[in-house]
C-alpha cells in the first residue's frame, strides 16, 4: 500500500468523549442534581447518538449538524434523570458545549505530530467543522484538512462521508487509510475501498466498554496512536 493520508475517527479514537461529556455534566448540573452520576449521564446522551442521524441517513431529514442533535437528544436525557423541569437554557446551551470541550487521550497530540511528518492528517468524524476546530485547537491536533460530516452533507457509515474525503484529498481510496476504535466505522470504510487501522480504546465507555481489538479484518491493529506511528515507520 501507497498511503499519502490518514483520516480519523474522532469521538472515542482522538478524544474521550466519556471523561469530558461525565466531568462537564457534574459540573453544569450540580446546582440541581449534586449527586448526579456523570458518567451515567454521558452514556445515556450517547446512547441518542446514533438513532439521532439515523433520520438524516436515510434521507427523511435534511442534514443538521451536531450541535443541534445533541441539543435535541439532551431533552430527553434530562427527563431520564428527572431534570426536564429544573435546567434553564443557558445550562442546556453549556451542556452542548461539552462536546466542544472534549480532551485527547494522552498519546494523542505527539503522536498525531509524528504521523503527520510522513502523512496528510485529517478528521473523519461526524463532528461539524466548528467542532472539529475546537477540538483542534483545544488539543493540538495538527490537522492538514477538516473533512467529514459536514463536508459530505451526510453521517458515518454512509460511503459519501469517505469517499468525499478522498476526493478533497485529491487521492484514490486505496492511497487513504481510515484510523477508528470501532469496527463498524473501519468495516464501512474498507468496504469504500480505503486502507484500514484499529486503534484499541478498551476502556471508552468507562471500564471494559470499549474494543480492544479489531472485530473485522483490518490492514494495522495497534495498542493506541503511539503504536500505530510506530508501526507506521514515523
Amino acid at each position: 500500500m501507497a498511503i499519502q493520508a490518514l483520516i480519523f475517527d474522532v469521538f472515542g479514537t482522538l478524544l474521550d468523549w466519556h471523561g469530558g461529556v461525565a466531568r462537564e455534566a457534574a459540573r453544569i448540573l450540580a446546582p440541581f442534581r449534586p449527586d448526579l452520576d456523570g458518567g451515567a449521564f454521558a452514556r445515556a446522551w450517547r446512547d441518542r447518538y446514533q438513532p439521532g442521524m439515523e433520520p438524516i441517513r436515510q434521507g427523511a431529514r435534511p442534514y443538521t449538524d451536531l450541535d443541534t442533535l445533541h441539543g435535541e437528544s439532551l431533552e430527553g436525557v434530562l427527563a431520564g434523570f428527572g431534570l426536564a423541569e429544573a435546567v434553564p437554557a443557558e445550562a442546556r446551551r453549556d451542556l452542548v458545549l461539552a462536546w466542544h470541550r472534549l480532551d485527547a487521550w494522552p498519546e494523542v497530540p505527539d503522536a498525531l505530530t509524528r504521523l503527520r511528518e510522513k502523512y496528510l492528517l485529517a478528521p473523519c468524524s461526524n463532528a461539524h467543522v466548528r467542532l472539529a476546530i475546537a477540538h483542534a485547537r483545544r488539543n493540538r491536533l495538527p490537522w492538514d484538512a477538516v473533512l467529514g460530516a459536514e463536508f459530505a452533507q451526510d453521517y458515518k457509515p454512509k460511503p459519501a462521508v469517505y469517499l468525499r474525503a478522498v476526493e478533497a484529498l485529491r487521492l484514490r481510496p486505496d492511497e487513504v487509510m481510515m484510523v477508528a476504535a470501532h469496527s463498524s466505522d473501519l468495516a464501512a470504510a474498507t468496504a469504500c475501498g480505503l486502507a484500514t487501522a484499529h486503534i484499541a480504546r478498551p476502556d471508552e465507555s468507562g471500564p471494559g466498554t470499549g474494543e480492544p481489538a479489531p472485530l473485522v479484518p483490518v490492514d494495522y491493529a495497534a495498542s493506541d496512536l503511539a503504536d500505530l506511528a510506530r508501526q507506521l515507520g514515523c
